[in-house]
């Protein structure tokens, strides 16, 4: 109704997409009909758009009404924020703040957050939040790295922040971060064709990432970050030699355990993120282009380890007069500077190039994705969780065949019957996801299987999906057998009562789904569907003289579950 009344408008004003879209977002029809209120100013809006040519009033109109995504990262060195609105299909920068608040520091040392860093990084988000209220703000996501990962007592921060700020902070694996800032990168369009290797080394954690052609082929976690690695070995200024073997040992043992993935990947380009990188990119600029008014980007392995060497013999007031260093990191750059020579040096690579895009890009990408498909972020993601699908098919030997013929028939049933299960349009994925995913626990143990495939799903890195959408997946691949799902139930207990009913939902789709494919020879031709006077009817077409009692009789199993989640009556026949 809504659409079509706005297309009449749109073709009565030559109105371009752009204005098709603002009318949307100004007109809605609520449950009861049409708002004549909300019908009039979206005929207004256009109106305004035919008269004013895009006049500045009308600009303003049209960035107010753009959705604007916030994205926080607590970090175990700093606290960063970036607001951005998407514009076009494309983020735009609104606003940026950071602060150093070193809430890692205590955790490293004694496994605990500080009072004093929990205070100083609650003072910073009551800032960042007064910062997203001014700049009208939309949505807001705020991830935690290394340091509440780490510490025995983070649910206490958790609740600090969620009682001044009302946000709920999501604490997100090593490897979920490195798929995040991958992602930023790729959705600013910073990646090549060809093989290359992310580095991020943040205050808690170092994650690499190689990337091919767009896509994440490995990635890797290690606890090498400058705060925690300071914190362990650097007691005294300048660092004793003593201190800095230590040091070195413990960073090459890390790297040791990847490097020969790193080698044999034959990277072509390496890109550093974070302020470790930034500073040191910064130093090396000074070392090779004094006077220059523009600085470098770039750092070659032997720039990196002439600065580990130098500056780790000065006390921290020379490090902090050196040019691209500031006051805070100068105290953790020794630490970083040794990890990067060692990485550069054991992994063969020839240097990296710093980019001044992080997580809060990823995050941001993530939420634009979610709004809209069809940004660059979101036809990253969706080519990022195929393909991450399709090695985990692979991986857990799988039949693919009969995994792609149960997810065509799982959105077939999702399409037929919207009116009747009412899911979240982002339940269609799910749910393919489930379907291709659902015989994983086969490759644990045929007995339990159900719950192997859950713990697998939920747990395992399949990249593309957060954990919660995760979670959701794998718990609509969990109740495929004789058990129900309850609210007590381990992989419901951590969703919302909402989320729980929808799960339940797409869990009976995918078992109707699975029975229409039960004898695995592809016996049904064809299916319909029809939803009428409180009843679902499927009509099986057998293929060829092949015959479909097998599929109905697994139906027909499932009635009793059908109408007691549903509400309908459901009657399945051949043709």
């Amino acid at each position: 109704m809504t659409i079509i009344i706005l297309g009449t408008f749109h073709a009565g004003f030559n109105a371009d997409f752009r204005h098709y879209r603002v009318a949307w977002a100004i007109f809605e029809s609520s449950a009861e009909g049409v708002d004549p209120l909300r019908f009039s100013f979206a005929f207004l809006v256009l109106r305004l758009f035919r008269v004013a040519r895009r006049g500045p009033v009308v600009r303003r109109l049209i960035v107010r009404l753009m959705p604007t995504f916030a994205a926080i990262d607590i970090g175990s060195n700093s606290v960063r924020l970036k607001i951005s609105r998407l514009q076009a299909g494309r983020l735009k920068e609104i606003h940026e703040d950071r602060e150093v608040t070193r809430l890692g520091e205590g955790v490293f040392s004694g496994g605990l957050l500080s009072p004093e860093a929990m205070s100083e990084t609650v003072r910073v988000l009551r800032r960042f939040n007064r910062a997203i209220q001014e700049c009208g703000t939309d949505s807001v996501k705020v991830v935690a790295t290394a340091a509440l990962r780490d510490a025995r007592n983070s649910r206490t921060f958790l609740e600090w922040v969620r009682s001044t700020t009302g946000w709920t902070i999501e604490i997100i694996s090593g490897l979920e971060e490195a798929r995040l800032i991958h992602l930023g990168i790729v959705s600013a369009g910073r990646l090549g064709a060809h093989s290359v290797l992310l580095l991020d080394l943040g205050g808690g954690s170092c994650e690499l990432t190689l990337s091919r052609e767009g896509q994440i082929r490995d990635t890797v976690s290690l606890p090498l970050g400058a705060v925690r690695l300071t914190s362990e070995f650097l007691q005294h200024d300048p660092p004793r030699k003593s201190e800095l073997k230590r040091l070195e040992e413990f960073v090459a043992r890390g790297i040791t355990r990847i490097q020969h993935r790193i080698r044999s990947a034959r990277v072509g380009a390496v890109i550093a993120t974070s302020g470790t990188a930034a500073a040191l990119v910064a130093m090396a600029s000074h070392l090779s282009r004094p006077g220059k008014r523009r600085p470098a980007t770039y750092a070659t392995r032997e720039m990196i380890h002439r600065i580990a060497t130098q500056i780790t013999r000065l006390t921290l007031g020379q490090r902090q007069k050196i040019p691209g260093i500031g006051p805070r990191r100068a105290e953790i750059i020794c630490a970083g500077a040794v990890v990067y020579a060692e990485l550069l040096e054991r992994c063969h690579l020839p240097g990296f190039r710093y980019s001044a895009l992080g997580l809060r890009d990823g995050i941001l990408a993530q939420m634009a994705a979610e709004y809209d498909r069809s940004t660059r972020s979101g036809r990253a993601i969706e080519s990022e969780r195929w393909e991450s699908i399709k090695r985990a098919v692979e991986h857990y030997r799988v039949d693919l065949h009969h995994a792609l013929h149960v997810r065509d028939s799982a959105l077939l049933l999702f399409s037929s019957l919207k009116s009747v299960h009412q899911l979240p349009v982002e339940y269609c994925e799910w749910l393919s996801a489930a379907a291709m995913l659902y015989e994983v626990g086969d490759y644990v143990n045929r007995n339990g299987h159900h719950r192997h495939t859950y713990y697998i799903i939920a747990n395992s890195e399949i990249l593309g999906y957060t954990p919660q959408q995760r979670r959701i997946i794998g718990s609509i691949a969990r109740y495929l057998g004789k058990s129900r799902p309850t609210p007590g139930d381990g992989p419901m207990s951590g969703l919302s009562p909402e989320e729980q009913e929808n799960v339940e939902k797409a869990s009976v789709l995918l078992r109707i789904a699975r029975a229409l494919h039960m004898g695995r020879s592809q016996s049904v031709g064809k299916v319909v569907v029809s939803a009428r006077s409180g009843r679902v009817a499927m009509k099986l077409t057998p293929r060829g003289k092949a015959s479909v009692d097998l599929e109905v009789w697994a139906i027909e199993k499932d009635r009793s579950y059908f109408r007691e989640v549903f509400g309908r009556e459901l009657s399945v026949a051949a043709a």
